[in-house]
């Protein structure tokens, strides 16, 4: 059975030697001393570990099952929801007034890693509700926070979001499902979902769907979809549970993974339903959920690639094939282990240096998150809105290519259910597709995210990776040809991309759209390569002052040298593919494909 431990001395290392979390001006930042963090990491890398990663293999095989009206999850998935809402952990970064603990956003991403790789499908159960909180928090009325903010915070009730439909879904201004307005303030809700995660299930006494509809008479496409809190039971004013509301599950989705989660088929039949913000403006307060999910899909993408590259690291050491070719390594044996083989490396390299890259990125994302929900930093809520698409799109994409690799790494066996690295890859899969498919984010990226606020936000993007590299340079010649070099080419590759869309995109908006996917990858590149130069000047600066263990150091330092050399260089490709331009993608007519 795969295993899983807790990255917990390198999520130390990038929380505190690279992003210096203590040190920021972020209100709530000054806490997070090393001490305190390392405490709250080690308890989360044990329940992950011992409670959580044992019943991901349970969760895949047994399923979740659908029986009169009530969904049933795997073995074990009860008792072990009940122990991650004992240590407070859906509340980690939650209002202290709701029974939440405060603690920064950047904490609760280090922590979500941890489940996600430990149980991907367990982990949604608690992370759709954090993010249907979150809209409640930032839309709802007091009496609706009041309502329902503690009872999601304790995950005493679970939350969903509800967008997709059976005949439309990133096309929501297709949708069907319509709410019609009530005497008493609340409106009818009719129509189907599908696609809904943790949608019924048997681990929470009440679970409140956030669902999109068109109030009857209200305008056409997007601009007329409203959002709407429908408990699954009715919620008296004492706060106790009343009737069933008219919300039943038809059917679980038969998916390819997350097994798991129970991906259910909602249907609405006159349910009661509350306004959550204001008429016709529901995608502004779903995009509270969905960006915080966005978030929460690249840091799939970097768990299971993590979890992956964990097993197929401790397979290569010990699966013995063939000799090494530069002579025996293993002369007692009758084989040398398969991690001798220069392919063997190439492949583990190619993981290692993503994950660890990926997993700075995603922190320092969450930090900007802070520092513009927390501090009020217009800069950086415009920062992290430019990269979510980017955090999203190319975590996903690199982190389900890296469960390949270290599935092959297994040979046949990888291939086998019983080696569990099957699972890790099947798991991955969906992150490419929900909360927005990853051609949706590069066409987000591109067509959106770049121009916004004038392009502001991309040139600053720009400014910062210039700015490390001027304070930076000269000091180190090593330094500066391994690591800001290579960062200043790939840097100037994604600014060439942009500007050619500037002059060829506005002609032919084809010309960009054509090299958007590549643009993202491009984008993913060099933000990666920023953080690998970041995590190289700390680790250079910790071997100078003699601090912490010197071979993690010397070993962030080789992971790093690699990426620089065998994965940045990428860009250079995406920028040729980007530069060809749309004529031979449209050149087909549809019918000869």
């Amino acid at each position: 059975m795969p295993s899983y431990t807790a990255p917990v001395e390198d999520l130390q290392f990038v929380l505190h030697d690279v992003l210096k979390v203590s040190e920021a001006q972020t209100p709530g930042y000054d806490e997070l001393e090393a001490d305190i963090t390392a405490a709250i990491l080690e308890e989360a890398g044990k329940l992950t570990s011992e409670v959580l990663a044992p019943l991901n293999v349970v969760g895949d095989k047994e399923g979740c099952r659908l029986e009169n009206g009530v969904v049933h999850t795997p073995s074990g998935f009860k008792a072990a929801f009940e122990h991650v809402k004992a240590g407070g952990w859906p509340g980690l970064d939650m209002p202290e007034q709701y029974g939440g603990q405060n603690m920064p956003y950047v904490i609760g991403t280090a922590v979500g890693e941890m489940f996600s790789a430990a149980n991907q499908a367990f982990t949604m159960y608690q992370g759709l509700t954090h993010g249907a909180a979150s809209a409640i928090l930032a839309h709802g009325t007091q009496a609706q926070k009041d309502t329902y903010l503690p009872k999601m915070v304790s995950c005493d009730w679970t939350g969903t979001m509800n967008l997709t439909e059976p005949h439309c879904g990133t096309d929501l201004g297709l949708m069907r499902s319509k709410a019609v307005p009530q005497e008493d303030g609340s409106y009818r809700i009719t129509g189907q979902k599908i696609f809904i995660s943790s949608g019924e299930h048997d681990m929470a006494e009440n679970i409140i769907h956030l669902v999109l509809a068109r109030i009857e008479g209200g305008p056409e496409g997007i601009k007329g979809v409203s959002l709407f809190i429908v408990p699954k039971f009715m919620v008296k004013e004492d706060g106790s549970l009343g009737d069933r509301n008219g919300v039943t599950v038809g059917s679980i989705e038969e998916k390819m993974g997350i097994h798991g989660n129970s991906t259910c088929v909602m249907n609405y039949d006159g349910a009661t339903g509350f306004l959550l913000g204001q008429e016709h403006k529901g995608m502004r307060a779903m995009f509270t959920m969905m960006n915080e999910a966005r978030v929460g899909v690249g840091m799939q993408g970097l768990a299971q690639a993590d979890v992956a590259y964990q097993n197929a690291v401790n397979y290569a050491k010990e699966r013995l094939q063939g000799r090494a070719v530069t002579g025996a390594e293993n002369p007692d044996g009758p084989a040398d282990p398969l991690i001798v083989h220069p392919d063997i490396r190439r492949a583990l390299m190619d993981q290692k240096s993503f994950t660890e890259g990926a997993r700075a990125f995603i922190l320092w994302g969450a930090t900007l998150i802070d520092a513009a929900h927390r501090g009020g930093d217009d800069a950086a809520d415009g920062l992290v809105s430019l990269l979510t698409p980017v955090i999203k799109g190319f975590l996903t994409d690199q982190g389900y290519d890296m469960t390949v690799k270290a599935q092959q790494i297994y040979g046949g066996h990888g291939y086998i259910e019983e080696w569990g690295m099957s699972q890790f890859t099947r798991d991955a899969r969906i992150a490419m597709i929900y909360e927005g498919a990853n051609g949706v984010q590069a066409l987000d990226l591109v067509g959106r995210k770049l121009a916004a606020d004038g392009g502001k936000h991309v040139m600053a993007f720009f400014d910062l990776v210039k700015g490390f590299i001027k304070d930076n340079a000269g000091q180190d010649p090593e330094f500066d040809a391994d690591f800001l070099e290579p960062l200043k080419a790939a840097s100037k590759d994604l600014q060439s991309a942009g500007m050619y869309f500037m002059q060829n995109g506005v002609k032919n908006p084809n010309n960009a759209l054509a090299g958007s996917t590549d643009f993202m990858h491009m984008f993913g590149h060099v933000c990666l390569g920023l953080m690998w130069a970041r995590m190289a000047l700390a680790s250079k600066q910790a071997l100078a002052a003699d601090k912490g263990d010197p071979d993690f150091h010397q070993s962030k330092l080789a992971t790093g040298r690699y990426y620089m050399v065998r994965q940045l260089p990428a860009t250079a490709l995406h920028l040729n593919r980007i530069s060809s331009g749309a004529d031979t993608v449209m050149a087909l007519d549809a019918a000869n494909f």
